[in-house]
């Protein structure tokens, strides 16, 4: 995370290795917007502790999107992200692609916090990322 400002508003991009395209794609968004990313395949090197990086990224970053997928739903760092940002009681943004509400919380080992959340189908993530950036400038008004 060399270069990022630890005050930033800063955003955790959790993904299957298979959406690293999209993944990236939203990144490039979520920085449009005035924000800084966490993304594994930007932020975690070789022989790095993957967890710990992982746990330090979500101690310092102030949302999670996840980028809910089949794929993504089997890989177990998914959920272990989601918990660590549950525990935080930090914002979780799920985004659908390839997955329905009830799909996705009909699948077995769904954490019962996504079907707590309003999930965002990807063919409407441009509201997010213009509520992301109505974060964003509040934040940066109240300091």
């Amino acid at each position: 995370m060399a270069g990022k400002k630890p005050l930033d508003f800063q955003v955790f991009i959790s993904h299957s290795s298979i959406d690293t395209w999209v993944a990236r794609q939203i990144a490039t968004r979520i920085k449009s917007c005035g924000a800084n990313t966490f993304l594994d395949g930007a932020d975690i090197e070789y022989g790095d502790d993957i967890e710990e990086k992982i746990l330090d990224a979500a101690q310092v970053s102030n949302e999670l999107l996840v980028l809910l997928t089949p794929w993504a739903t089997k890989r177990l760092y998914i959920w272990m992200e989601i918990g660590a940002f549950g525990g935080q009681s930090k914002r979780i943004v799920g985004i659908l692609h390839g997955l329905t509400v009830n799909r996705l919380v009909s699948q077995e080992g769904t954490p019962t916090l996504l079907m707590r959340i309003d999930l965002v189908d990807i063919n409407t993530l441009d509201d997010y990322f213009q509520q992301l950036q109505n974060r964003i400038e509040n934040m940066r008004k109240r300091k």
